[in-house]
């Protein structure tokens, strides 16, 4: 009788708990597709191909678009992926192969503080290591300022990555004389890469829609511009630019560019995992 007691006892808690997660996974895919979906209501009667091609009208004349600030949004975030990306994944391996001292501690401490640090600190910041400096709002500045942003989310990722790769792997590749170098880099990071993509994923859709970084540093442009050492439109700020003014047109790009930047959060990160996937698959015959 007591080992029949406990045997359902051990059925209740597991069917509570396993119910439990399933119940906050459906909140949470819930959550998202009431989003998508009340962004479609909203922005997809404005989401057409004026929008995709034209630059910002001025207030009166029908059309315009985001096509300029979508482009920036797209230059901004490679720059900062360009040097955000390297940095974390490298203080990562650090952190996880060589971290046996007090640097390391340090090192980790920072990268914590970092993920909690505002947004708006981070563009301060930017702002007066960059755009003082040069004298002039620019991409630069926007994606320097992203990459701060990325570096601790990239670096933590990796690291704890990192440290799921059993002992065993190291070893018996140093066992084979693979230089500890070469086995870092060609095994260790090989075997850990699924999830060190998807901390990258994670860190460039937060950045991707910051605004506030970008108002100290990128700053905003009406036009074309593609240099990295002009002021230059993303879609966060035309956004918000427009989500603040008193034009019921305005608005309703708003809310398009608000489901354009979803959209591009989205399709970059399902095709970076579907040719990742593509290249695991293809290795693995």
């Amino acid at each position: 009788m007591p080992n029949n007691w406990l045997k359902l006892r051990r059925q209740l808690v597991d069917y509570f708990f396993t119910g439990l997660a399933a119940g906050l996974s459906i909140v949470v895919v819930g959550t998202l597709a009431a989003i998508f979906a009340y962004l479609v209501i909203r922005g997809a009667g404005s989401l057409n191909l004026a929008f995709l091609t034209q630059t910002p009208k001025p207030v009166g004349e029908p059309g315009g678009g985001m096509a300029n600030a979508l482009v920036g949004s797209l230059i901004i975030l490679g720059v900062a992926s360009l040097f955000g990306v390297p940095i974390g994944i490298a203080a990562g391996v650090y952190l996880a192969e060589f971290g046996r001292n007090r640097l390391p501690k340090l090192v980790r401490f920072t990268a914590d503080v970092l993920n909690g640090v505002p947004s708006i600190v981070i563009g301060l910041v930017a702002y007066g290591l960059v755009v003082i400096h040069e004298g002039y709002f620019s991409a630069f500045a926007g994606g320097v300022a992203l990459a701060m942003m990325m570096i601790p989310t990239v670096t933590r990722t990796t690291e704890e990555m990192l440290l799921l790769v059993p002992q065993a792997v190291r070893e018996a590749a140093l066992g084979l004389g693979i230089p500890q170098w070469r086995t870092t880099i060609s095994i260790t990071l090989a075997t850990a890469r699924a999830g060190i993509i998807t901390g990258v994923m994670l860190a460039f859709a937060r950045v991707a829609g910051e605004t506030a970084p970008l108002m100290f540093t990128a700053f905003g442009n009406q036009f074309w511009s593609f240099s990295l050492r002009q002021p230059i439109a993303a879609l966060p700020l035309q956004i918000f630019n427009y989500a603040i003014s008193p034009f019921d047109e305005w608005h309703r790009q708003a809310w398009a560019g608000a489901l354009a930047l979803v959209i591009l959060i989205v399709g970059t990160t399902t095709l970076v995992r579907f040719v990742f996937l593509r290249r695991m698959l293809g290795g693995a015959r």
